[in-house]
């Protein structure tokens, strides 16, 4: 899960976290993340099914703000961007 500063959120799927991200951070996307600044890495959860992936990601987008909101502050309660470090 994705959030700006202001801690709009976005969730999403991909197959290549990192490229996704460095792609989300320089604003290559066009679309609701680079209209709300959306580029702190503040959630993600590693899988190989693809299947899986998806279905979930359609589950956490029919969620409250409030479900996702404890989910982040489950493991990362600052809203720290886990990406911060990975394009030095």
């Amino acid at each position: 899960m994705m959030a700006s500063i202001s801690k709009v959120l976005y969730t999403g799927v991909t197959g290549d976290l990192e490229t996704r991200m460095y792609q989300h951070k320089n604003k290559l996307v066009e679309g609701f993340t680079k209209k709300y600044n959306i580029h702190k890495l503040v959630w993600y959860e590693d899988t190989d099914d693809v299947a899986a992936a998806i279905g979930y990601d359609k589950k956490i987008k029919g969620w409250l703000r409030k479900k996702k909101v404890a989910l982040i502050e489950e493991k990362n309660p600052s809203w720290d961007d886990l990406a911060k470090d990975w394009f030095k």
